[in-house]
């Protein structure tokens, strides 16, 4: 019987959808092909996979694709979820966090791309990451003490907002968030799914991750 061919994960290391979808697979053991995108040269099997053109997307065994980081997610933890990541899931807050936060961190981080006032932005978003930090420093991690499916959802986000200016985050006075979000980046997981990878092209040998 021939093996059954694996499922095929296109990814970008420093997306932080596609690295939300990394932490999710990751911790429920899903193993896959690993494509690294070079977002200048999609590669055109991934543009076939998911006409839209970003990632991540995977491909399963059965060619079924899902091409939305928190389906991803949540598929993977429905089939395998060690920590009981699905117990500690906040829709609302993940919508929060992929519109109304992703919006000013657009627009804070890249100013002449959509033309706004970066500062005006960068305070917008202090109302949503001042609800984390007092539901951090109530309970340890979003949704509970333990980390969940909220905190690796909404991580990668909080990590991009952080790197724009390091001085002035580190000042906010938001110390359980930039504590919560330390903790997070130095863990075995993060480092394990951020390891650099060079970009697949056709006829490459497979990469596999984790791995």
């Amino acid at each position: 019987m021939a093996e059954q061919p694996l499922p095929i994960l296109y990814s970008f290391r420093r997306c932080p959808y596609a690295m939300r979808a990394r932490l999710a697979l990751a911790i429920s053991g899903t193993t896959c092909e690993l494509r690294e995108v070079k977002l200048a040269a999609k590669p055109e099997a991934m543009l076939k996979a998911s006409p839209k053109g970003t990632v991540p997307v995977l491909v399963e065994q059965g060619g079924e694709v899902v091409d939305e980081s928190i389906e991803i997610m949540r598929l993977a933890l429905s089939r395998n979820d060690p920590e009981n990541w699905l117990d500690r899931d906040d829709a609302d807050l993940i919508a929060r966090n992929d519109g109304e936060f992703k919006h000013h961190l657009d627009r804070y981080k890249y100013p002449d791309r959509h033309a706004s006032d970066s500062l005006e932005h960068r305070e917008a978003a202090l109302a949503f990451l001042s609800e984390l930090d007092r539901r951090i420093g109530n309970s340890g991690q979003i949704s509970g003490t333990e980390r969940g499916l909220s905190d690796m959802a909404i991580m990668p986000f909080v990590r991009q907002f952080a790197a724009v200016d390091r001085e002035w985050f580190g000042a906010t006075g938001l110390n359980s968030l930039i504590t919560w979000l330390e903790d997070h980046l130095a863990s075995d997981l993060f480092t394990g799914v951020m390891k650099k990878r060079v970009p697949w092209a056709e006829g490459d040998v497979p990469v596999y991750f984790p791995g």
